[in-house]
């Protein structure tokens, strides 16, 4: 039985309101669910709009300290847009790299988790 797609992957996060707000109102994304799950614990989800991938912003995987998630990679065709909307918003970004693949930068979401957003050249994708 094969692998189809990958359908959901948590981040972890120490406040689930800030990382939300975080992911919907400065990265874009759209807010699928915001449900409880029991008394202690909330069903957050996001995805970048029309994606079929989608996040979940998790605070209870003892395993999983809010921060420690690095390399999430996000894709544009708009890097320097993106970046000037990001800083538009506070968000504090590295400077352009390069690599046989693309162009791409870094940043961190309020937890740490590290993000890259990257915009890969025509003939890699």
């Amino acid at each position: 039985m094969p692998i189809s797609h990958v359908q959901i992957f948590s981040i972890p996060v120490a406040d689930q309101d800030r990382a939300r707000d975080f992911y919907v109102n400065i990265l874009g994304f759209e807010l699928m669910e915001d449900e409880a799950m029991g008394p202690d614990m909330r069903w957050v989800q996001v995805r970048p709009v029309g994606a079929t991938t989608s996040i979940t912003l998790v605070t209870w995987f003892p395993t999983m300290p809010a921060g420690s998630l690095k390399g999430t990679l996000c894709a544009t065709s708009s890097l320097e847009a993106d970046i000037a909307d990001l800083r538009g918003k506070g968000v504090a970004i590295g400077d352009i790299e390069s690599a046989p693949w693309g162009r791409f930068v870094t940043f961190d979401d309020p937890d740490g988790n590290g993000i890259i957003l990257q915009e890969t050249s025509p003939d890699h994708r």
